[in-house]
C-alpha cells in the first residue's frame, strides 16, 4: 500500500529574545503555500522540519512553546541567526 503523502505545513515562530517563542501563523496547503511565500517576501529564513511542524500543528495562534521543545526551537532560531548574519542581543 503506498503512503500518502503529507500535505505541505508552515508554522511560523516569533522570539522577541526574552519570553517563550510563540506560535505566529499555522497552516496548511493553501495557508501554508501562503505563509512560505510571505516568509520568503520579507527575506525570513525557512528551516523543513516535518517532524517539528507535526508537534506544533495543534498549537494555537499566540501560544508559547511548551518547555519540552525549548532545544530544538532553539536550534531553529539558532540556524535563523545564522543564516541571516545576526547575532542575539547580549544579556546584561
Amino acid at each position: 500500500m503506498k503512503q500518502q503523502d503529507q500535505p505541505l505545513r508552515a508554522i511560523a515562530l516569533h522570539y522577541d529574545g526574552d519570553n517563550a517563542p510563540t506560535v505566529t501563523a499555522s497552516g496548511e496547503g493553501d495557508i501554508a503555500a501562503e505563509i512560505i511565500r510571505i516568509a520568503k517576501q520579507h527575506n525570513i529564513p525557512l528551516r523543513e522540519d516535518a517532524a517539528l511542524a507535526d508537534m506544533l500543528k495543534d498549537m494555537q495562534l499566540g501560544e508559547a512553546i511548551p518547555e519540552a521543545l525549548y532545544r530544538v526551537i532553539a536550534e531553529v532560531i539558532a540556524y535563523a541567526y545564522i543564516v541571516s548574519g545576526k547575532f542575539p542581543k547580549e544579556k546584561s
